[in-house]
């Protein structure tokens, strides 16, 4: 039975990675799961209501006692907007402005995620799962006056996930596991018509990396539990087509796409003779690795992003048999510092979150999830300098990104 159930579930696997190529929310996607979009992912690391538990710590897997599989999908509907922008573009001395706003650089995106855990013999549980982990995209209409700060940007990576956990004693639990991470690359800027619209920089690269996480939990008792897991991410090597006037592309084959590792710490705690529940979780993001993106001949983007953080806390309620209602709160700082860009936006961001679980029978739930996302305005300022003391362009503006996510998922024990 069980390895009908892993046949069946590698092989959607496959047709949901296929579509995760094709679509992409924020840098950082947290999309794991429904139930974590109900909550802001307050608690995510040691909660295990589900088998999607295991993308944020392997250790949690061992809190299953029967065959789990979490199967789901999140859309996210990104506005991207720039504001009060000006685009100046000086040749011999000579600058010319125009107006560079741009209404809304986003757009949709549908995000799935497949997670399995199998508890084995002697405390061991194994897991496998499919979701996508970090995301970027935006693009610009052909028209758009400053070209070559907009364009399109895309950058995205599917995570397949192998993961074992074993369970010391009563309080104790470790796993860990491998993160096989696709990752795709796609890029295109092209000159303004000062310079006949020349193709600066297009990208189109994909390639993999090998990354791996550990973590642990430790149960007080069966309603406080601490959850603690770190996911290291690897450099991507792409490899592709290359093209353009860029340095960077002349002759190139392989662009560098660095991602940032992961360190996270959870809590959960059931309130005594009630039917609440208070849960939170802070997360580390190394953001200082997006340094820069390059390819084996130069440099295409310098980011220079730093190290960040973020905070979430959220309550469980335990209506009846039938029915869980959750709510949760998230900050998260951006990761862009003294360098800025259009065309990967950043910005502290506000999450409000609720969702809801409706449990079919004993062994199967569907749950619903649901986010507004509110990003702060950003002052944006970037510079290109074409040809030294003959062509050089800069933009200035405000740039805002707020999004909508609603998530849906099916989950059963077996």
């Amino acid at each position: 039975m069980k390895k009908n159930i892993l046949k069946k579930t590698l092989l959607l696997t496959s047709i949901l990675a296929t579509t995760a190529q094709v679509s992409a929310g924020g840098f950082q996607l947290n999309a794991q799961s429904a139930t974590g979009l109900g909550r802001a992912f307050a608690g995510d690391a040691v909660i295990a209501d589900n088998a999607s538990v295991m993308a944020r710590n392997a250790a949690a897997m061992t809190l299953f006692d029967k065959t789990a599989i979490s199967l789901g999908v999140t859309a996210v509907n990104s506005k991207i907007k720039i504001s009060d922008a000006t685009y100046t573009f000086d040749t011999f001395g000579t600058p010319s402005t125009k107006n560079a706003d741009f209404d809304n650089a986003g757009g949709f995106a549908a995000i799935p995620n497949i997670h399995l855990i199998v508890p084995m013999k002697n405390n061991l549980s194994l897991g496998f799962d499919a979701y996508t982990n970090f995301g970027a995209k935006t693009k610009f209409d052909n028209n758009y006056a400053p070209s070559e700060y907009g364009g399109s940007t895309e950058i995205k990576t599917t995570n397949f996930g192998l993961a074992a956990a074993y369970r010391i004693n009563q309080q104790w639990s470790i796993g860990g596991g491998l993160d096989i991470i696709y990752g795709t690359g796609n890029l295109q800027r092209i000159a303004p018509a000062n310079l006949a619209h020349t193709k600066i920089i297009d990208i189109d690269a994909k390639g993999w990396g090998l990354g791996f996480n550990l973590g642990s939990v430790y149960e007080l008792n069966k309603n406080n539990r601490f959850g603690l897991a770190y996911h290291y991410s690897p450099k991507i090597t792409a490899t592709g087509d290359f093209s353009g006037v860029s340095p960077a592309m002349v002759n190139a084959d392989e662009l560098y796409i660095p991602l940032p590792s992961l360190l996270e710490l959870s809590g959960y705690h059931k309130i005594t003779n009630t039917k609440f529940a208070l849960h939170y979780s802070v997360e580390w993001i190394g953001w200082s690795a997006f340094d820069s993106l390059n390819t084996n001949k130069g440099q295409v983007k310098n980011y220079q992003w730093k190290d960040t953080y973020h905070l979430a806390i959220g309550s469980t309620y335990y209506l009846n048999n039938n029915w869980t209602l959750r709510s949760g709160y998230m900050y998260d700082l951006g990761a862009q510092d003294e360098l800025t860009s259009v065309s990967v936006p950043d910005s502290d961001r506000q999450w409000l979150s609720a969702g809801v679980t409706y449990h079919l029978n004993q062994k199967s739930t569907i749950d619903f999830g649901a986010t507004y996302l509110l990003g702060q305005d950003t002052k944006v300022n970037e510079e290109t300098n074409f040809i030294p003391s003959i062509a050089d362009s800069k933009i200035s503006g405000t740039t805002n990104t707020d999004a909508i996510l609603l998530g849906m998922q099916y989950s059963m024990n077996f």
